[in-house]
């Protein structure tokens, strides 16, 4: 007789604490309706040590209401806050709940719109916490893992980036695609609309115009430089070679993976070996000017300057416009000036040194003339790069051509 008169007393206890908690969480929903937050995460708080005891459909509320609660008004939540939102949200989802799905929804757009203003803040561990949560929400979306571990990077979070990257590295993200933008009437801004269709759709309506379809490049190389780029900044070369050949392994045509390797080599000091490279870079694709700059920059670094230069003309070849070849090949065409003004500084009084010293001059002044042409030609391009117009100042100047001078003064 004892044991059922306990244990019919243990039933009323439980039976009261459920109505006590479902009694917290009507009161928690009343107080998400005045906007009350912090008194409806109390009331939830009270509840939860002994949520099992609710049924599914109360159990599915509590985890609506807690979502609502953390997440607050979307705009002040701290990023545990949101996290602990999410986290509700994506149970109630689970459990059955419309609602948290929609509120799930707009959670993710209120983490990624806050990881933005985080950003734009330079508060980047935050930024990167954001969305890695927004990644976690649905895996599907690794773009925010990658944008994640690029955030990690700017907070000097190295380790914590490279245990992004190597995960994108596993799942083989490739981050490539195409991006359907339109200009937003309202705001003047282009905006990704996501989809043809959703682009389609709004073109129709007069809230959007000048629709864009954008090629989105492979972000493999992204990602293999990036990992490379930190393990060489903690010089752990090996990792560094390591993961840039597994990335290579999969991928062996990718012409980013290529120049990311270049640029590796380059970082650790074996330029020869990034100029091979690059040159085989130039040999897959020769359609891409800056491939062809970028090689006789090296060969203007060990001084090879007439190398150098056949490889701007090669950028020049492709796009006449792309004035940082030109720029680069005049660089390595004055080179042959310190030569010159070096011996023409050494000559003494002598009769035979005043001789040499003329041919030297005339020389020099040869040079300018042949330079000059480029010159004229960049400042076309660039007509307010200053720094061009000086240097096509100064050679006229010293072939005496001072109209030309007083010119390009007035450009100044």
């Amino acid at each position: 007789m004892k044991t059922n008169i306990l244990t019919a007393a243990a039933v009323s206890f439980l039976t009261m604490t459920a109505v006590a908690q479902k009694d917290q969480v009507k009161d928690a929903e009343d107080a998400l309706e005045d906007g009350n937050y912090a008194e409806a995460k109390a009331q939830l708080k009270v509840a939860e040590p002994n949520l099992s005891e609710l049924n599914d459909k109360w159990q599915e509320n509590f985890y609506l209401y807690k979502g609502k609660a953390y997440m607050g008004d979307g705009t002040s939540a701290s990023s545990e806050d949101l996290k602990t939102a999410a986290n509700a949200f994506l149970k109630a989802s689970e459990m059955g709940s419309d609602e948290a799905n929609e509120a799930l929804s707009a959670l993710k757009n209120n983490l990624i719109q806050s990881a933005i203003s985080d950003q734009n803040k330079e508060d980047f561990a935050s930024a990167a916490d954001k969305l890695y949560t927004s990644y976690e929400l649905s895996k599907t979306d690794t773009i925010y893992l990658y944008y994640a571990a690029n955030n990690m990077v700017q907070a000097k979070d190295y380790d914590k980036a490279v245990e992004y990257l190597e995960i994108l590295n596993e799942l083989d993200y490739d981050g490539s695609g195409k991006a359907y933008t339109a200009v937003n009437v309202e705001t003047g801004e282009r905006e990704n609309l996501g989809s043809k269709q959703e682009l389609d759709l709004m073109i129709k309506t007069d809230q959007y115009k000048e629709p864009e379809v954008e090629e989105i490049p492979s972000k493999k190389g992204d990602i293999a430089q990036l990992i490379a780029r930190i393990y060489i900044s903690q010089q752990q070369y090996d990792k560094a070679i390591a993961a840039m050949d597994k990335a290579k392994a999969t991928n062996p045509d990718d012409i980013g993976l290529l120049q990311a390797e270049a640029n590796m080599y380059y970082q650790m000091g074996e330029k020869d070996k990034a100029r091979e490279i690059l040159e085989e870079v130039a040999d897959k694709d020769p359609s891409d000017p800056a491939t062809f700059n970028n090689i006789g920059l090296m060969y203007a670094e060990i001084e090879d300057n007439e190398k150098a230069i056949e490889f701007y003309n090669k950028a020049l070849e492709i796009d006449s416009e792309f004035n940082e070849a030109r720029v680069n090949k005049i660089a390595a065409k004055l080179a042959a000036e310190k030569v010159i003004i070096d011996e023409m500084n050494g000559l003494g009084m002598s009769k035979k040194d005043s001789e040499r010293y003329d041919e030297l001059d005339a020389q020099r002044k040869e040079l300018y003339k042949e330079v000059l042409p480029d010159l004229e030609k960049a400042m076309e391009v660039d007509p307010e790069n200053k720094d061009i117009i000086q240097t096509a100042m100064n050679l006229y100047s010293n072939l005496g051509n001072e109209e030309k001078v007083a010119e390009l003064k007035a450009k100044m």
